[in-house]
């Protein structure tokens, strides 16, 4: 839940804001960042709130249903940079879910391994094409890192993987799987 709450707490550390404006925020601007669905987000929040992290108040404007407003508070604020100081500070463990099909690849013929590991690459190629186009963030630094730290994890991946790939179109013997 760490990561989950420096997000959330982050947000409303610029302003406060009702639910729907920060789902609406993760994914139109972080959805290359986080997956975090909506349900996980209202959960968390509601959790923060609990925690006395988080203030709730309802708002309605005119004739719209009433929604309820987010804002961090003093001890919100407090418990947020001492996650954002725990987070810089970590190094992230580096568990790919692809290893363990890579790992089987040898119980495949080798033409089948060969087109399953270039769908995989035009993937990542996608993905990174996608990095690429997303425009500079603007204010400050971090967006900008965090968005250069997926792409240049996502660029190494699909040079590793076209090495790969490469060696297996190497192998002598289209029949014999590589060991």
């Amino acid at each position: 839940m760490d990561e989950r709450a420096l997000l959330l707490l982050g947000i409303l550390m610029s302003q406060s804001q009702h639910g729907y404006q920060i789902n609406e925020f993760i994914e139109k601007n972080l959805g290359r960042v986080t997956d975090m669905k909506k349900s996980t987000a209202y959960a968390t929040l509601d959790r923060l709130a609990e925690a006395g992290f988080v203030d709730t108040h309802a708002d309605q404007e005119g004739n719209r249903p009433v929604r309820k407003v987010y804002a961090i508070t003093p001890k919100g604020t407090a418990h947020f940079l001492d996650l954002l100081r725990a987070n810089l500070s970590k190094a992230d463990e580096m568990n790919f879910g692809s290893d363990i099909g890579m790992m089987f690849l040898d119980h495949l013929p080798y033409g089948e391994s060969l087109v399953l590991l270039e769908e995989r690459l035009k993937q990542l190629r996608d993905q990174i094409e996608l990095f690429e186009s997303a425009p500079q963030h603007g204010f400050g630094f971090g967006v900008d890192f965090a968005m250069e730290h997926h792409l240049v994890h996502l660029r190494a991946d699909y040079s590793w993987l076209c090495s790969v790939i490469e060696r297996l179109r190497m192998n002598t013997n289209p029949d014999k799987h590589v060991k």
